[in-house]
């Protein structure tokens, strides 16, 4: 298994935003994998193109037929420098806390409050659990969002 980038580049990222790991954290490259399953596990639905290595490449990256939201075209060998970032930081929240950036979880049993006279309690969502309790870093959807496409609303409004 291999993360997006390298260790060497890892730390020069952390060092250039004065983060820190801490001392108990995994080497480098466990982090870096675990932030890169979690970049491809919530984002690769909505990145356009296709994977170049098809269905047994193991990361998402790099991609056939991918552009950003400007046109522009992106390398079918390329990994673009805002993933490899993105990685970086969700590695960066695992060190701080270990196991935070996967959940698991029930959908079915997601509630929100539907009465105040009498508090009640409904179930939401759909037993697919797809996006629930998915942990979200507004720093990492921000380094993605140039490469995010509409895919997933586009199917969500063509059910």
């Amino acid at each position: 298994m291999a993360g997006y980038g390298d260790d060497t580049e890892f730390a020069a990222w952390l060092t250039a935003r004065g983060y820190t790991l801490p001392d108990s954290a995994p080497d480098a490259a466990v982090l870096r994998e675990r932030g890169s399953v979690y970049i491809d596990g919530t984002y690769a639905e909505r990145w356009p193109g296709t994977p170049t290595g098809g269905i047994d490449q193991e990361r998402a990256w790099p991609r056939t037929g991918a552009t950003d939201v400007y046109g522009n075209a992106i390398a079918s060998n390329a990994v673009p420098t805002r993933v490899e970032h993105a990685s970086y930081e969700a590695a960066w929240i695992e060190a701080g806390k270990p196991g935070s950036l996967g959940r698991t979880y029930t959908a079915a049993q997601d509630k929100v409050l539907t009465q105040v006279d009498k508090i009640k309690w409904e179930v939401v969502g759909d037993a697919s659990g797809k996006g629930a309790n998915v942990p979200v870093s507004t720093v990492i959807e921000g380094l993605l969002w140039p490469l995010l496409t509409s895919r997933i609303w586009s199917t969500v409004l063509a059910v």
